[in-house]
């Protein structure tokens, strides 16, 4: 019987904490789009703190040339801010 109630607490206990994640987040996943300083982080292969055509990769790489404006082959911060969001999916039937 005293097993029975230390493993409902611990269970109770297990689920609380899990429950106190912060707000917009779920099993790890952001809301919205990666912020300028994340995409750096995460696609800055030579750290140089400028993403280059062949270091982004997904729907960066697809409309890179959309993203760049100034043709300076980099994507700046407020290029990144400025852009449309990616079509996902394609189109629906």
């Amino acid at each position: 019987m005293a097993f029975l109630i230390v493993s409902c607490a611990s269970q109770k206990n297990q689920t609380s904490s899990n429950d106190q994640r912060p707000s917009g987040q779920q099993a790890g996943r952001q809301q919205g789009p990666p912020s300028f300083s994340q995409l750096i982080a995460e696609m800055d292969a030579n750290e140089d703190g400028k993403l280059a055509k062949s270091e982004v990769k997904g729907p960066l790489a697809n409309d890179f040339s959309k993203i760049d404006t100034n043709s300076d082959g980099f994507l700046s911060e407020s290029e990144l801010k400025n852009a449309h969001a990616p079509q996902r999916g394609g189109p629906r039937n």
